[in-house]
């Protein structure tokens, strides 16, 4: 493996950092999305005390529900006067928490290819300066330092496919996420209106 490494040409310590910073920033995404998971129906729950004006236990419900159930808790807290601007602005901040890191991700799945190539082609105009010096008699040289040289390209894709995997599946989980903050946000909000009609109406 170490053999290989050196074979590839000085890109290979660019793509090891890549690879370095891909791996990190995987580890700790999984890391983060592990301590914000979210017990299951509590957000459900969370709508279901608030319908019921037990809005304390609503909020400690809703704090105990990873990202989704922190916006909700910003909605009850400032149930007054305005809910809705309460939740965005959580919202906003749990989303900006939940994309940390994608953008190297991202940089990774674009730059290892590239770097790869780079070093493909160094190591090609490396053999061509060696077929110009010593002519078509040594065709072994020629044909190693290709060989060599598509170590550069063979690696960039592999660290580009490692990072594409993992990119996707945490963007996904970021949708899915924004999708339900969206969606028990509303329902809270209109959760909040019938009751202070309700109330109106008493």
């Amino acid at each position: 493996m170490l053999e290989l490494f050196f074979k590839g040409g000085l890109m290979m310590y660019p793509l090891l950092l890549c690879s370095l910073a891909a791996m990190i920033v995987v580890i700790e995404r999984a890391h983060f999305w592990w301590r914000n998971r979210e017990a299951g129906g509590a957000p459900d729950a969370v709508l279901t005390l608030l319908e019921a004006n037990r809005d304390k236990e609503a909020r400690q419900q809703a704090e105990k529900g990873g990202t989704v159930g922190r916006v909700l808790a910003a909605g009850i807290e400032h149930a007054n006067p305005s809910p809705a601007t309460a939740m965005q602005a959580a919202a906003t901040v749990e989303i900006g928490k939940m994309k940390a890191g994608l953008p190297v991700l991202d940089t990774v799945v674009t730059l290892a290819p590239l770097l790869g190539l780079l070093g493909t082609i160094i190591g090609m105009v490396q053999s061509f300066q060696i077929m110009a010096t010593s002519g078509i008699g040594q065709p072994h040289a020629v044909t190693g330092g290709v060989a060599e040289a598509l170590i550069a390209t063979a690696t960039g894709l592999l660290v580009a496919i490692m990072a594409l995997i993992p990119y996707n599946y945490f963007t996904a989980r970021v949708e899915r996420t924004t999708d339900r903050i969206e969606e028990y946000a509303t329902r809270l909000e209109l959760a909040l209106r019938a009751r202070g009609e309700r109330d109106a109406h008493s």
